[in-house]
């Protein structure tokens, strides 16, 4: 048997903050990891991990973005076991989206749709908790309750086959403490870095 793993977290960014508005959930955002150490996680998210857009299917990490810059945010770790054919196919399926990321786009109609209660499948567009629940699916790793247009993060707190591991702040997150963080990284300093990203990729093109 091996493990896929499930983190729950409810990030602060706008758009969560709207989400927990809109619902009260708990957890408004789902990534996928196929390690224990989390080293790398895959969801439908925002691509570079600090600005709303561009965002599809992206890999995240605990030490950047979103998830360095808020510690404190409230998150749960939820592991699955699951056959190791169902295992490689739901990381193949994961990594063959990442490396086909400019296929995909972020699901914004069906986010807003999935808090109405309404099922509507966009061909290549996913929203996190969607993202999730597919790869799982179809990798035949976990049977859904309901379409995964229909998935919300906090669904997966009450799906019988995954079990609790963590649950507590981000900061107290096992994981997270045993990486090397370096220098503090402050929100200035990272949309300074993202500007000189911006300028040298235009440099790049013109030349």
């Amino acid at each position: 048997m091996k493990t896929i793993y499930i983190l729950l977290t409810r990030s602060g960014t706008l758009l969560s903050n709207l989400v927990y508005r809109l619902t009260g959930a708990r957890y408004t955002h789902a990534s996928l990891a196929f390690d224990e150490d989390l080293s790398c996680l895959y969801s439908s998210t925002r691509k570079n991990g600090y600005t709303m857009f561009p965002a599809g299917p992206s890999r995240e990490y605990l030490d950047r973005g979103v998830f360095r810059l808020r510690p404190e945010v409230p998150c749960a770790l939820y592991a699955l076991e699951v056959s190791e054919e169902a295992y490689i196919r739901a990381r193949r399926r994961a990594n063959h989206m990442m490396a086909h990321g400019k296929l995909y786009r972020f699901n914004v109609l069906g986010l807003v749709l999935c808090a109405m209660h309404i099922r509507w499948r966009r061909r290549r567009h996913y929203f996190c908790s969607q993202f999730v629940g597919e790869v799982l699916e179809k990798s035949g790793a976990l049977e859904l309750p309901k379409h995964s247009t229909l998935m919300h993060p906090n669904d997966y707190t009450t799906l019988q086959d995954l079990h609790c591991v963590y649950e507590g702040r981000l900061s107290g997150l096992p994981q997270r403490q045993n990486m090397d963080f370096g220098g503090d990284e402050t929100v200035v300093s990272v949309y300074l870095g993202l500007a000189l990203g911006l300028v040298k990729a235009g440099v790049r093109q013109i030349f």
